[in-house]
């Protein structure tokens, strides 16, 4: 080939890559996986999601996303909804938010239910609000019927009085009678509660409110003794959660120090960091590996605390929504927001956390559910995926590729193996990917390349799920597996999650597109950490 033509072909290549943006490259990535220990657990029932007490009313930016969403109007009878839930089987929800500070409980001494209406001196702009004791027994009928894991938000600022110095500030003990009475009436029904998390956003510097860090552990081991003592059968016994707010090291640590052994089974703090739902840059953070890695070390925080503190206590994300005050209406419901999603579950695991709750199931515009029709958006499926197939047991992975790739492994849930979650966020290149099995027992600085490792791909049968935006359209509401759609099907259940399977006779590497996420289980990976405990 002639200097002219070298020159035409360069010209030609280089004006594809500027000018076209459907030309794709690949890359070869190796991945390491270390299955000889794992580097954290999580709990069996990670995948989480929150219910809210938003009235229709709440609205954001000249729009009121949540409809009849809240708890106390939404269709408990909707048949999406329960075959949604049951899809799990089961998934964990909790019942909580901004407005359950103000919310009371028609059981007991208190027969007057006041309804919920604005207010401008309110907290978060809204009066003090009601659960009916009706309500509370279609609430656990449906729970019972979906076999949801259940958490209850208690109202922690009752008896107390904000401060004449900072409006702020609420001081004065818990009075505990209200939720005592609804406790034992909850127990004479034998209605089933997980946990109980005590106040939202209380601490720290507060949102509407916040609680001294001494006063809240006083508050809270109140609240342990009176579970202990109203539900004596431990193995029945729920479980006690806390803070439920934004992480601060000081009033976190000072928390911690001051709960005895024992009092909380669960450190749960928020997560709302891509910033305002209104952001016009929300779409390029969801795709920014590095502004999504900067909260990790809020992540990494927490989970020392914990270890330090409280280390019979495990760390949960108690709420995330990505995006404050009911999310992105572009974005929250799309698929890209699964580049965010899908990485906070994957970074979290990493942390030790053990469980991560998604704000929303349903309500807002950053719901798993579409709160009108109650059709699944994408992220649904990706926390189904994950449920369903990443096991309790994280592991190490890496690779020296672009930082769009983001990689994470698990045992797999079912059976030996391993599970690998792949997110590329990349527009254009795809990733060629193939596995190296570290089997290398020294320290990693000790370790040299090719040392106690094997490469596996021409020997590992493998099931790939390849999830993908309908048309390419990152801000699709409907997500394809394998390239089909996922819709229900006509008596509106979850449709089935089929598989591409890879033989293991096939020496191809894990093809990642453009703008995808890959879930792919590995059944014969040999990783010591994933193998049935020896006896």
């Amino acid at each position: 080939m002639g200097v002219n033509q070298c020159v035409k072909v360069a010209l030609f290549l280089s004006f594809l890559v500027l000018f076209c943006p459907s030309f794709s490259s690949s890359e070869d990535v190796k991945l390491k996986v270390k299955g000889i220990t794992n580097i954290a657990t999580t709990d069996e029932n990670f995948i989480c999601a929150t219910l809210d007490w938003w009235p229709s009313n709440k609205c954001d930016y000249n729009q009121c996303p949540w409809g009849k969403a809240g708890i106390l109007n939404l269709d408990l009878n909707n048949t999406i909804l329960s075959n949604a839930i049951k899809a799990f089987n089961p998934l964990r929800i909790r019942l909580g938010g901004s407005l359950q500070d103000q919310i009371i409980y028609q059981f007991g001494k208190q027969k007057y239910c006041p309804t919920m209406k604005k207010k401008d001196n309110g907290l978060f702009g809204f009066s003090v609000g009601c659960l009916p004791r009706k309500r509370w027994d279609e609430v656990n009928h449906f729970l019972k019927k979906t076999g949801v894991k259940f958490t209850f938000g208690l109202n922690a600022l009752t008896g107390k009085k904000n401060s004449k110095e900072d409006q702020l500030n609420w001081k004065g003990d818990w009075n505990p009678n209200n939720a005592i009475s609804l406790m034992k009436y909850t127990i004479s029904k034998g209605y089933n509660i997980d946990s109980y998390e005590f106040g939202n956003e209380l601490c720290s510097e507060g949102v509407s409110a916040r609680i001294d860090s001494v006063q809240y552990a006083k508050d809270i081991t109140k609240l342990r003794h009176i579970v202990n003592s109203l539900y004596p059968n431990a193995t029945i016994r729920p479980k006690v959660l806390g803070p439920a707010g934004f992480y601060g090291k000081e009033w976190f640590d000072s928390f911690l120090q001051h709960v005895g052994p024992g009092v909380i089974d669960g450190v749960t703090h928020h997560i709302y960091n891509l910033g305002a739902g209104v952001d016009r840059d929300l779409i390029s953070k969801v795709q920014d590996p590095y502004f999504l890695s900067k909260i990790a070390q809020t992540f990494k925080d927490v989970s020392t605390a914990v270890k330090e503190f409280t280390p019979w206590a495990g760390a949960w994300v108690g709420e995330s929504g990505g995006a404050y005050n009911s999310g992105g209406k572009d974005v929250s419901h799309t698929f890209v927001n699964g580049f965010w999603y899908l990485d906070q579950l994957g970074m979290t695991s990493t942390f030790n956390h053990k469980v991560y709750c998604r704000q929303a199931l349903i309500g807002g515009n950053y719901a798993l559910l579409n709160t009108t029709s109650f059709i699944p958006n994408p992220d649904y499926y990706g926390a189904l995926l994950w449920h369903r197939l990443m096991g309790t047991n994280v592991l190490s992975i890496s690779h020296d590729s672009s930082p769009y790739l983001r990689t994470y492994a698990h045992c797999s849930k079912q059976g030996s193996g391993i599970t690998l979650l792949l997110i590329n966020m990349e527009n254009s290149t795809s990733f060629d990917v193939s596995l190296v099995n570290d089997m290398n027992l020294y320290p990693e600085e000790l370790a040299s390349e090719g040392i106690n490792t094997v490469n596996l791909m021409d020997s590992l049968k493998r099931e790939e799920y390849h999830l993908t935006p309908k048309d390419g359209n990152i801000q699709s509401d409907v997500v394809l597996l394998n390239g089909t759609p996922l819709e229900l099907t006509k008596s509106k259940e979850i449709p089935e999650l089929k598989p591409k399977i890879v033989d293991a006779s096939s020496s191809s590497p894990i093809k990642v597109a453009p703008h995808s996420i890959v879930f792919v289980q590995i059944n014969n990976f040999n990783a010591p950490a994933c193998a049935p405990p020896t006896k």
